[in-house]
């Protein structure tokens, strides 16, 4: 392991109590968020907010950024563009925001497109009990990523660590939709996708450093170290590992940022802030509620 850091020694543990009531407020914040979006009152994709939905058919290849070129140049910005399997087909999806959308959509295509030959091979309207469902689907899907961390944990490590790891997880998918809330962000099926890839790396960070506690905790004769001790130098013994890691994984999140284009650009936000939130909250978060919960059973004789 490449090592970056020489022999730290930082007090991590005695910051939780600072450490905790800031993740609280952005749990707070994540929940107001959850509650604005039931409601209809966030910037909500087509997949959930509704819409139309238009497969279109190209004579020649054609790129995403041709067809947004086209749909900018009307004027219309929120369009959601996205390849199909063959290279000549572009499916677009729109907010029903008037009732010429689909309209204004044809008439951009065939207008800036027209040397490609465009065809509107389908239209689908995606109504609001389609969006209802698709935000149920959304919710079911993150809360059962949640239980299925809570057994895995629990089964491989304790209890005590799987509520740690369970609730920073959670703590990770609220902070992260509270920011995204914030910053007006669009939510749609990509983001939820973003933030369950956050989950699950949040909780491979947080198992590197729960094996190294329980690692030194069948090393430590109890009344020797307190737990609270053990539990820093365990996290300062993989400090190097986690900043390498979370580094290496957030510069890829940056490239793609960069020149993933348009569709994924909201992806690679949402990656770059998850991994900083997920890095601090294994840190911060988990093993913190593993202390306060394992204080005096987990030290072993």
């Amino acid at each position: 392991m490449i090592q970056i850091l020489g022999k730290t020694n930082i007090d991590f543990l005695g910051k939780k109590y600072f450490a905790l009531g800031l993740s609280c407020l952005m749990i707070i914040v994540g929940i107001f968020a959850i509650f604005q979006i039931h409601a209809g009152r966030a910037n909500l994709g087509v997949d959930f907010a509704g819409g139309l939905s238009l497969q279109v058919k190209f004579s020649q290849p054609i790129t995403l950024a041709e067809v947004r070129a086209a749909l900018d140049k009307a004027g219309i910005k929120d369009a959601d563009i996205q390849e199909l399997p063959t290279e000549k087909k572009i499916l677009i999806k729109l907010k029903k925001q008037k009732e010429n959308a689909y309209e204004a959509v044809e008439n951009a295509i065939k207008e800036n497109l027209s040397n490609k030959e465009p065809v509107v091979e389908s239209i689908t309207e995606i109504g609001p009990k389609i969006g209802e469902r698709t935000k149920r689907d959304a919710t079911v899907a993150i809360a059962v990523a949640t239980l299925g961390i809570l057994l895995y944990i629990a089964i491989r490590f304790r209890f005590h660590f799987a509520v740690g790891a369970t609730f920073a997880t959670f703590h990770d998918v609220m902070a992260l939709l509270g920011i995204f809330y914030i910053l007006d962000k669009e939510i749609n099926l990509i983001f939820i996708s973003a933030l369950l890839t956050i989950a699950g790396y949040s909780l491979t960070d947080t198992v590197v450093v729960f094996d190294r506690i329980r690692e030194n905790l069948g090393k430590v004769a109890k009344g020797t170290m307190t737990l609270e001790a053990l539990m820093n130098k365990s996290i300062n013994e993989v400090l190097s590992r986690t900043i390498i890691t979370s580094f290496t994984t957030f510069i890829s999140s940056f490239a793609l940022f960069l020149f993933g284009g348009e569709v994924l650009h909201d992806f690679a936000l949402a990656m770059m802030i998850g991994i900083v939130i997920g890095t601090y909250s294994s840190i911060f978060v988990a093993s913190p509620i593993v202390l306060l919960l394992g204080k005096n059973s987990l030290l072993k004789k």
